[in-house]
């Protein structure tokens, strides 16, 4: 039985391309969110439970866990710049960023990092901890900071061979960055510890419950999906686009982030190619065009034949994830003329998004990875236009499962 409960909390943006969201507000949503998901249900039956968040969301905690600043979200780019030097001093790390050859996010844990202690140096002196969302959360839950064998490997150059970048923080004048970072990396399911009776009482479950250690929204998707076999690919979906392949083998090539050795399971390998705004396009067009919701807009863009008549967009409105890694890039829409209408452009977005995917997939396949079938999850399975455009665009069989959120 699959009950659900949610809580929304809000993201500030103090200046452009940053993103900013409160720990406070995290602590009070899941606990909204779990006592309306468990409202009526025997909570003595609940086994353990696990959370996964979204990743680089980084935190700085000073020695009692409090936090010090609001947390500068994953999608935040004000560090493209230190993003930059990170690229440019070459270290084996980067070898996961496009073979070496590919720009470093501003999205990742050390330029984001390093903006902090070039910017805020106060805080940063003051950091005990610089972690992530899905550390602190655990941490409250808990009591125990550690962090994710899938999130250090995904987001902080952190390989289970190789272990902490150390060369590349040192190189970068952050060597102390390591002692702010958690000690202990533990796999996915592994037991974090109980619930603490604060957390407990917040979201009305038993104190004690076993909090099993959880990952990257995306990739734990993976899981909910049954992407987990060589060549098979989750595509998970939302405000923007993240496209996950499964590799028995490492490897490494340019305009592919990864493969990120045993990151979701022990033996298998994840290649990863991303598009940092696509649900949160067509929300910003609907928005304009005044709907409550896509309805009007898929019926009107379902009568406007594949080309929109020459419209075209360019799906870059807050930079480009992969294959080129450019934060500074930005959206067009090009070809307008007065008889384009609303349906037109709104088609032509959708375009967009997928040959953007079909970008990411002619990567992948120049390395050596070729999806055999695409498993789905988020807002597009609810369109079936949005549906056919990535199949008729790309070629490879969508699998949509019956809960389409992949829990």
């Amino acid at each position: 039985q699959v009950s659900v409960g949610t809580a929304a909390y809000p993201t500030v943006h103090p200046q452009t391309a940053w993103a900013e969201q409160s720990p406070d507000d995290w602590i009070r949503a899941i606990g909204d969110a779990v006592r309306k998901c468990v409202e009526g249900q025997p909570v003595g039956a609940i086994k353990a439970m696990s959370i996964d968040t979204t990743c680089c969301t980084v935190v700085a905690l000073d020695a009692s866990g409090k936090h010090l600043r609001p947390a500068i979200l994953w999608m935040d780019m004000r560090s493209s710049e230190q993003a930059d030097r990170v690229s440019r001093t070459g270290d084996v790390a980067l070898r996961v960023n496009g073979a070496g050859k590919g720009a470093v996010s501003a999205e990742w844990m050390v330029p984001k990092a390093l903006w902090l202690k070039e910017n805020e140096r106060d805080v940063y002196d003051a950091a005990a901890t610089i972690c992530e969302y899905q550390d602190f959360m655990n941490f409250y839950l808990t009591g125990r900071m550690c962090a994710s064998i899938n999130n250090v490997s995904i987001r902080w150059h952190y390989d289970r061979e190789r272990g902490w970048p150390v060369s590349l923080v040192e190189t970068l004048g952050m060597a102390d960055i390591l002692d702010k970072w958690p000690k202990d990396v533990l796999k996915l399911g592994e037991i974090v510890g109980g619930l603490t009776a604060e957390a407990a009482g917040n979201m009305g479950l038993p104190v004690g419950l076993p909090v099993a250690q959880g990952g990257a929204d995306a990739f734990i998707g993976m899981l909910g999906l049954g992407a987990v076999e060589p060549g098979q690919m989750a595509l998970l979906t939302g405000s923007s686009h993240l496209h996950l392949g499964c590799v028995s083998d490492m490897f490494e090539s340019p305009g592919v982030w990864g493969a990120y050795r045993d990151a979701v399971l022990e033996g298998t390998h994840v290649v990863e190619g991303g598009q940092t705004s696509t649900g949160s396009v067509v929300a910003w067009f609907r928005r304009l065009c005044r709907e409550s919701d896509y309805e009007a807009l898929n019926q009107e863009a379902k009568q406007i034949a594949p080309g929109c008549d020459g419209v075209m967009c360019l799906d870059h409105y807050q930079g480009n994830r992969t294959p080129w890694t450019d934060p500074l890039s930005r959206g067009c829409i090009t070809g307008l003329s007065l008889n384009h209408t609303r349906a037109h452009l709104y088609r032509a977005l959708i375009e967009s998004i997928c040959y953007g995917t079909e970008c990411v997939l002619e990567a992948m396949q120049r390395g050596g990875f070729a999806a055999s079938t695409i498993r789905i999850a988020g807002g597009p399975t609810k369109s079936p236009l949005w549906l056919q455009t990535h199949a008729d665009v790309s070629q490879v069989p969508l699998v949509v499962t019956r809960c389409s959120d992949a829990p």
